[in-house]
């Protein structure tokens, strides 16, 4: 078996998705009904999601099938193939093995079509005609376009406002699969307005659009709302990733002692780790570590909570690390890594100390992600440079180890954000922790 490039038959691709929960130590903390403080029931989510939906976000089954239909759809590119960096090794000079699991090749160019192609099938299987949704630098609502497209479902999109500019591209990729993309806060939702009331340039954040997506979503009968990350039916979808990455090591007998992803809701990360959690609880000696950015540093300064998961206050009550559902990033240019909250298995998992978390300044991370393209020959996405970046350093420990990343999408629709670095004008920024605290001053007071 080559072990530089790693591939796994169609045959051989993952059949179930892998449920953390039903492995995890101790229960997760339930979401809440915000208007009653208690637990959620099927039916508080039956506006805004699918039935088949509701039952993956609550079941405790260790396995779920997938449904032969997607199967055929995932070969389109799946399975995926884990690739070792033996150039990046070079370069760095470290004996430490490098491999990353090459999640750009799916037709969005990240690993977000692992799960919107599951939902737009379920839903559109209920009868559901449109999917609403919300997306920070495109890579999600480009995949959810991609998947409406697929199933013959309207998509419409409330893209956050400083990417809806920055990343013109991934706008005009939503719009080959015949998504409606909105540059969010608008005055299309009553939500919007009230943001654009108090701040007519708003940049916008994913709490916003996200506040927009599900009051879209809740006010019409034919349409459902659709999540990117952070909720246990997304993460689930994404272990794929993860179960192709275990067999692909045992077939070039490799064990990893280090597994990295970089971290916004949670997605990517989750996916890759999570197959491996339950190895770590018997013992074996895997690091799991969490990148994010300075700018919102949500494992790393946010605090473990219950708290909203929009600006508008229209979601359950979840808890989570979270800086505060009314936190207003800057604008970097990783915009996929700009959420107040983190998926609550993920925070329970950092909670417990199970998973580590690290930040970093976006300048170090642009550096990272051209090193990459220079010696591997693939352009990285600043949010997958936040993992690459955390690799290096690893690496330049010079350990016998290996270390496998999540490659979770390119970078072909961010040359204007390496020309900023390029050019000396990207800024680094780091979340004031006034700021922090003014905004964990808002959260929901739990009985």
């Amino acid at each position: 078996m080559d072990k530089e490039k790693v591939f796994l038959s169609q045959s051989e691709m993952p059949k179930r998705w892998y449920n953390v929960l039903a492995d995890l130590p101790g229960e997760l903390p339930p979401p809440l009904n915000p208007g009653t403080g208690k637990p959620l029931g099927p039916e508080d989510l039956a506006p805004i999601f699918p039935k088949s939906l509701i039952e993956q976000e609550m079941t405790q089954e260790k396995w779920v099938d997938i449904p032969d239909e997607l199967l055929e759809i995932y070969k389109i590119w799946r399975p995926a193939p884990l690739q070792r960096a033996v150039r990046l090794e070079k370069a760095l000079k470290t004996k430490t093995r490098i491999y990353y699991k090459n999640e750009s090749l799916s037709p969005a160019g990240s690993h977000k079509p692992n799960t919107a192609i599951a939902q737009a099938y379920y839903n559109k299987k209920e009868g559901v005609k449109r999917l609403c949704t919300e997306t920070g630098a495109g890579q999600w609502g480009s995949a959810l376009a991609f998947a409406c497209n697929l199933f013959g479902l309207k998509c419409t999109v409330y893209m956050v406002k400083v990417s809806y500019e920055q990343k013109p591209y991934r706008r005009s990729l939503m719009h080959v699969w015949d998504a409606d993309v909105h540059a969010s806060p608008t005055n299309l939702t009553k939500s919007g307005k009230g943001v654009l009331a108090k701040d007519p340039n708003s940049p916008g954040s994913l709490g916003i659009a996200i506040s927009e997506a599900v009051e879209d979503a809740a006010s019409c009968d034919d349409a459902k709302y659709a999540l990117g990350s952070v909720l246990n039916h997304v993460l689930l979808h994404q272990t794929i990733v993860g179960l192709e990455t275990k067999k692909q090591l045992e077939l070039i007998d490799e064990k990893p002692d280090v597994l990295i992803g970089c971290v916004g809701g949670g997605s990517n990360f989750a996916g890759l780790c999570f197959p491996f959690v339950p190895d770590k609880l018997k013992g074996k000696n895997i690091r799991m570590i969490a990148v994010e950015p300075t700018a919102c540093p949500t494992l790393t300064k946010g605090i473990y909570a219950y708290d909203f998961g929009d600006t508008a206050q229209l979601t359950p009550l979840v808890k989570m690390y979270t800086l505060g559902h009314s936190f207003i990033p800057s604008g970097i240019h990783a915009g996929g890594l700009r959420y107040h909250g983190m998926a609550p298995i993920v925070a329970l998992l950092a909670k417990k100390g199970i998973i580590e978390a690290k930040a970093y300044h976006q300048n170090p991370v642009f550096e990272a992600g051209l090193l990459f393209a220079r010696t591997e020959g693939f352009l990285p996405a600043p949010e997958t440079s936040h993992a690459i970046k955390c690799v290096i350093d690893e690496a330049k420990k010079n350990e016998n180890k290996c270390i496998v990343f999540n490659y979770s999408g390119h970078g072909h629709f961010d040359l204007s954000a390496y020309d900023a670095y390029l050019e000396g004008k990207l800024q680094d920024f780091e979340y004031p922790t006034e700021k922090i605290k003014e905004a964990l001053k808002h959260l929901p007071k739990i009985k």
